[in-house]
């Protein structure tokens, strides 16, 4: 009996530090020096899972807008490109990012940036900071915006303290400190 006790606490010691130690997609590793998981999350629409959220971050961990980051949206269903822009756009209102002028301009640009997803659809943002974002579909390169302060308002709708996802983001950032 003791070895099966000893086998079992090897294989719960191995499988705790394999879900610590997660292997970063390849897009994410060539975004990011070091890349590790900060967190992950499912985001709920009254009650129907949208999507599962991961974070990545680099050795400076997450800082704002100065460090990049990679977020990755996994859908769980099918859904239009326009109403992700649509949705997007709102939360940056609620955050209050930009000016009104400024999110119909953003909004424009996600309509054309968005596509239409399905069920295990990846969709990730990769912060460049002082720069903007590029966006990625699935992995492959789908667009990059050359607008910080479009980044800071995108990623913002995850991370910024007043978005409307409180749980979501402090599952997002639980591991998110920087490392030496």
């Amino acid at each position: 009996m003791k070895p099966t006790v000893a086998i079992s606490g090897v294989l719960t010691v191995l499988l705790c530090a394999s879900l610590h130690a997660a292997e970063a997609p390849a897009y994410v590793a060539q975004e990011l020096p070091a890349p590790r998981l900060s967190g992950q999350g499912v985001y709920t629409w009254f009650g129907l899972k949208i999507y599962a959220a991961e974070l990545w971050v680099g050795p400076q961990g997450y800082a704002n807008d100065a460090a990049p980051l990679v977020l990755e949206l996994r859908y769980a269903r099918s859904l239009d490109g326009r109403k992700i822009a649509e949705a997007s756009v709102e939360q940056m209102a609620h955050i209050q990012a930009g000016s009104e002028a400024q999110r119909a301009a953003w909004l424009a640009q996600m309509k054309a940036i968005f596509p239409d997803v399905q069920d295990g659809t990846r969709l990730g943002g990769a912060l460049l900071p002082g720069q903007g974002v590029r966006f990625y579909r699935d992995g492959k390169p789908l667009a990059t915006v050359s607008d910080p302060a479009f980044a800071r308002a995108f990623f913002g709708i995850w991370l910024d303290p007043a978005t409307s996802a409180p749980k979501l983001r402090t599952a997002l950032l639980r591991d998110a400190a920087a490392r030496p």
